[in-house]
């Protein structure tokens, strides 16, 4: 009788440690091709070339206390936040608040209360999110207006001609969001009507709008619009801005919308009609909230492109954030700190345009019925 063998597996080896962990990450992602190691070195290179000296220059021997640029001539190895510590609230607030100090607690108090108000919306699980949307965009407004422009309860009214830097991109760009969503929304839904007068309406003015630059638009607003409007009737600068950009962004705003309309199915709004629903209530409660969330990264989008192209208001005589750091800059107290209001001016549209697309992001992913648990 043939003896039977039986088979005993191998004990479970540790694969070697070059095929696991940081080891084999770093082979196969930074070195595992001969492109790959080449663009990685030179990455290394430019990094440790560049980074190590700017931040040497940015921060360890930059001059950070000070009253005159005296202070930065006497060591001129690191950058000079003296710069922007001295013209700070000019370069925040503009003109008109940093030439009445007594009147900073105005835009300071504003600031305040939006960022208290925003705060919280970050956070998924902050009760009453309902009512901090409601205050955003439906108080916030009047409260800035009766504290920043003034003018009641016995504060005096400001100079929106001497608005500028943050102060003025924030309420361009707010103001700008705020009207446009629900203009664009309108427009999509009236591009998509099935009555050809609207439907021509808005395609003429979606088409005109998103066809002219944004200067343009600016330059146009500033000086044609007062045409528009009977004798005695005046808009300042900052409201014709506001009323330029409005148009220009409810266009966009409109497109990136339909996008959204146009890839939801038919048969969603087939549905909703077999079962009774109007047109309104259908879009209301049915295609609209789906398009929206399929707009998400459009809309965001288009407010970023926003944000930053406030700085386009110069072109009529506005000194938004770029230009009054520039300004700042380019005086005979200052003159030759070119870079550091650069950088700053930068780091703050870096900063509200990074933190526009992160929450995009997260709202995205929060309003994602599709994702997998």
């Amino acid at each position: 009788m043939n003896d039977v063998k039986t088979f005993v597996p191998a004990p479970d080896r540790a694969p070697p440690s070059s095929a696991v962990g940081p080891i084999a990450w770093v082979r196969e992602n930074l070195f595992g091709s001969i492109g790959s190691s080449i663009a990685t070195l030179l990455f290394f290179y430019l990094f440790f070339s560049y980074v190590p000296p700017f931040v040497e220059w940015a921060l360890i021997n930059a001059n950070w206390t000070g009253a005159d640029r005296s202070v930065c001539e006497a060591n001129t190895a690191g950058a000079c936040w003296t710069f922007i510590n001295v013209r700070f609230e000019q370069i925040l607030f503009g003109l008109y608040f940093a030439s009445n100090p007594d009147e900073i607690w105005r835009p300071t108090l504003i600031f305040i209360l939006f960022f208290a108000l925003l705060l919280p919306l970050l956070f998924e699980k902050t009760p009453g999110k309902k009512w901090l949307v409601i205050g955003m965009l439906g108080v916030f407004p009047v409260v800035f207006y009766f504290i920043v422009y003034g003018g009641y309860f016995g504060i005096s009214q400001s100079n929106t001609t001497q608005w500028g830097g943050f102060l003025l991109t924030f309420t361009l760009a707010f103001v700008g969001i705020l009207l446009a969503l629900p203009i664009g929304i309108l427009l999509a839904l009236g591009r998509r009507s099935e009555m050809p007068v609207i439907r021509s309406i808005c395609v003429v003015y979606i088409e005109f709008w998103r066809g002219t630059p944004l200067i343009t638009i600016l330059f146009m607003a500033s000086v044609m619009l007062p045409l528009f409007f009977p004798a005695g009737v005046e808009f300042d600068k900052v409201v014709r801005a506001m009323i330029g950009i409005t148009m220009f962004q409810s266009a966009y705003t409109a497109e990136a919308v339909r996008g959204g309309l146009a890839a939801i199915p038919k048969g969603q709004a087939e549905a909703a009609m077999a079962l009774g629903l109007g047109y309104w209530r259908r879009t209301v409660f049915i295609t609209l909230p789906q398009a929206l969330k399929i707009s998400i990264p459009s809309i965001v989008n288009t407010f970023i492109a926003l944000f930053k192209d406030t700085s386009l208001v110069s072109i009529i005589g506005l000194l938004d954030l770029l230009n009054m750091a520039q300004t700042a800059s380019r005086s005979m107290e200052w003159k030759g700190y070119d870079i550091e209001a650069y950088l700053f001016a930068g780091f703050i549209y870096w900063a509200f345009c990074y933190g526009m697309s992160r929450y995009s992001q997260n709202l995205e992913r929060k309003l994602d019925t599709n994702r997998r648990n």
